[in-house]
């Protein structure tokens, strides 16, 4: 007993059809998975602030031998009150891998948590891998304003 022959019909739309659908959900479903990994690689380029200074902190905001990070531009920067009184405006990213830096009071030094770098409140490397000294940044104290301003 064999079965009856099924005459082909002219292109097949229908099959056409669910192929479409079938290879279009699979192009979609292989376009969402990659798409945002990379865009994690290859993020969107920030611009750079123009702003050539910016207000760190108010007077009496930070107390004597303290520090704190602050915003320049797109970049963090630390903005350090010295034991006497005086303030220092730096970048607060590493040289050696673009951590981000803190002030350390108890050895009146700027510390990289990284890989241990030390730089002096002026930016040079005391000691471990950091390559380059910090960016300095020009300090003024306008009123109760303390002012950070890009070197020219």
């Amino acid at each position: 007993m064999s079965l009856p022959e099924i005459p082909e019909k002219a292109g097949q739309p229908g099959r056409r059809w669910v192929n479409l659908l079938l290879g279009g959900g699979l192009a979609a479903s292989v376009i969402s998975f990659f798409y945002p990994a990379i865009r994690y690689i290859i993020p969107p380029a920030i611009a750079e602030s123009t702003s050539r200074s910016v207000v760190a902190a108010k007077v009496d905001e930070l107390k004597r031998n303290t520090g704190k990070i602050f915003k320049f531009g797109s970049k963090p920067a630390l903005l350090v009150r010295t034991a006497d009184g005086n303030y220092r405006a730096l970048t607060a990213v590493c040289t050696h891998l673009n951590c981000t830096v803190q002030y350390r009071d108890d050895l009146h030094q700027i510390w990289c948590a990284c890989h241990n770098g030390l730089y002096d409140l002026e930016g040079r490397n005391v000691s471990g891998p950091p390559p380059r000294p910090l960016e300095a940044f020009e300090v003024h104290v306008q009123g109760e304003d303390v002012v950070v301003t890009r070197k020219a």
